[in-house]
């Protein structure tokens, strides 16, 4: 498959009953090793049924002290945010696009974790509602700008310091309104994109929140906007150890 001689094809429930579906390439001996253990299996019995955690866990044990199941999960979770916020931040970026940024990167994570939802019940109407409010957005803006290019006509006309004021003024209320949209619009894109998505559940259980503390330091990102005032109290130790140079 993909031009990958040994594929093994994941489909089953998860935690929760959420579905993990994935096809991986594997090394030969591992594909082998698979086909042995399903072997005399009937489809409801266990692949790995001579495992469990405590002799999973012995056994990362003996690779590097304080190695689990959970640690494990917890540094490809964390590796993992890291390189996508290199791949995906940009300083030119608008603060509601950094967030948006960030939320593509968690999101990476969470896909990774397999922490998936159903689509909240409000989520059409939601949308529908954000909707309107970015169409009502888009008409200010017209309207907005066609008395910026009226008062840029008058001062042309004038060339007085009143009708000077009047377009620096016009062309403020532009600006603001365009801001006011693109947060809107950036807002719309990241509800879609995390609608099956649980962000929540990575963020607080299985990344290193310095990574997070030091993203916000370095590209200016008011840590309020990641974390609540829970989370901030909870990774208060973070906030003060990690600065914007920091790498996991």
């Amino acid at each position: 498959m993909d031009d990958q001689e040994y594929v093994v094809e994941f489909d089953f429930l998860g935690k929760d009953s959420i579905r993990y579906y994935n096809k991986i390439p594997v090394e030969k001996r591992v594909f082998k090793n698979l086909q042995l253990f399903l072997e005399n299996k009937q489809p409801e019995d266990d692949l790995f049924d001579r495992l469990n955690t405590s002799i999973l866990n012995k056994h990362l044990q003996e690779l590097m002290d304080g190695l689990t199941a959970k640690v494990f999960r917890t540094y490809n979770a964390s590796i993992t945010l890291q390189q996508q916020l290199k791949e995906l931040s940009c300083s030119d970026d608008s603060i509601p696009a950094k967030i948006l940024s960030y939320n593509r990167a968690n999101r990476a994570v969470a896909i990774l974790c397999n922490h998936q939802r159903a689509p909240p019940k409000t989520f059409e109407k939601s949308m529908q509602n954000l909707q309107t409010k970015i169409d009502e957005k888009q008409n200010q803006l017209s309207a907005a700008r066609k008395q910026l290019k009226a008062a840029k006509a008058d001062h042309k006309a004038s060339h007085d310091d009143k009708s000077k004021k009047a377009v620096e003024v016009k062309r403020k209320a532009v600006q603001r309104i365009e801001e006011q949209l693109m947060k809107l619009q950036v807002q719309a894109t990241d509800r879609e994109e995390n609608k099956q998505i649980a962000l929540g559940t990575s963020k607080l259980n299985y990344l290193d929140p310095r990574i997070s503390v030091a993203w916000c330091k370095k590209w200016g990102v008011p840590i309020e906007k990641i974390y609540n005032k829970t989370q901030r109290e909870k990774f208060a130790w973070a906030i003060d150890m990690a600065e914007k140079d920091y790498e996991f």
